[in-house]
């Protein structure tokens, strides 16, 4: 098996979010991928293999983290479709089929990727009691995202609350499926990015997600719709950190960003 690892979101190596990247000839048994996963260690593992012609999608899509298989990636798809585009296997436009569906990756002249997905029902909620203790702030409102994404959005009052949390992830893993994204307006729009995010992934085995492309479903409808712009761009200000660009199209969000291949190799087992 050749591997790759892939900084998603990110024009420079040792940022954004890293994906493992497996080119296959099929998929093997789901054990073997899970160990794969574990051993590549890093929030996500992607293993793709072509599909025969003529069908509704070109290449098949799996996503693991080191723990278990998930419903959706966005990091991951960006990583495969900028490997599958810089080594020529395929070129223009992928379809990816996936447990969410099929997905669609475009190439655009500048060297980024789009990610066509699709938008997260966002759902008012109560603040669930303890929530706040666990992640160490106050939210000013909390959001359920669906079953695709799992997560709770909880908005806090600024960016320096963002930035300095310091969750208690045990705690925190009990409020959620997946996780908690935890976001808020940018303090200053001119230094080029509308709101930031962290998210934390206790449950799935990732206690802080560098970059994450799935959350970016909820956080573009959400805050199109309190800033009044279809098109915004996130930071996601985890220690690696990473930007999408996000537009909002009703039940489908583009995810836009760029990405580096910074190792490659072969399993030896």
């Amino acid at each position: 098996m050749h591997i790759r690892i892939v900084d998603a979101f990110t024009d420079r190596p040792f940022a954004g979010n890293p994906a493992g990247v497996l080119l296959l000839d099929a998929f093997p048994d789901d054990g073997r991928l899970q160990r794969v996963a574990m051993e590549v260690n890093h929030a996500e593992t992607a293993f793709a293999h072509r599909l025969p012609e003529g069908g509704e999608a070109d290449w098949a899509l799996r996503w693991f983290t080191p723990t278990n298989e998930v419903a959706m990636c966005g990091h991951a798809t960006l990583a495969t479709a900028h490997v599958l585009h810089r080594t020529g296997v395929h070129e223009g436009p992928v379809r990816f089929a996936t447990r969410s569906g099929v997905l669609l990756a475009t190439p655009g002249e500048d060297g980024s990727i789009t990610l066509d997905f699709p938008t997260a029902p966002l759902t008012a909620v109560e603040v669930p009691e303890g929530v706040a203790e666990a992640l160490g702030a106050e939210p000013h409102a909390v959001r359920d995202t669906g079953p695709n994404v799992g997560d709770l959005l909880l908005e806090l009052a600024d960016e320096k609350t963002v930035r300095s949390l310091t969750p208690d992830l045990k705690a925190l893993g009990r409020h959620s499926e997946r996780g908690i994204i935890a976001t808020a307006r940018a303090e200053d729009p001119s230094r080029g990015y509308d709101f930031v995010s962290r998210c934390f992934f206790p449950n799935v085995g990732v206690d802080e997600d560098p970059v994450t492309g799935s959350a970016h479903t909820a956080l573009a409808p959400y805050w199109s719709e309190r800033l009044g712009r279809p098109v915004l761009t996130g930071l996601q200000a985890s220690p690696r950190s990473g930007r999408v660009r996000t537009e909002l199209r009703g039940d489908r969000t583009l995810l836009s960003g760029r990405a580096v291949t910074v190792i490659e190799g072969d399993l030896l087992v």
